[in-house]
């Protein structure tokens, strides 16, 4: 099944996260979705963040847990 059937579910849990990613002045936005991959906008405080590979590798079993679906998540720079 494409992943983009997920999207919603996707979505659903990036507004879980979103709270925790705020709390510290960061956030995550959706940018799309390609084949597998779940490309991801840090924004905040999270763009330059020394732990960001964490909270990406965070986020993505998040979503793994919510879509059950093996994915991976690629977070692009702000702008693009």
């Amino acid at each position: 099944m494409p992943l983009q059937q997920h999207k919603q579910a996707i979505e659903n849990a990036l507004e879980e996260l979103r709270p925790t990613l705020k709390k510290d002045g960061g956030d995550c936005e959706l940018v799309c979705i390609e084949e597998n991959k779940v490309i991801v906008r840090m924004t905040g405080n999270c763009v330059q963040c020394q732990l960001a590979t964490l909270t990406v590798h965070g986020i993505q079993k998040k979503l793994i847990e919510q879509v059950g679906v093996p994915l991976r998540v690629i977070p692009v720079p702000p702008g693009h």
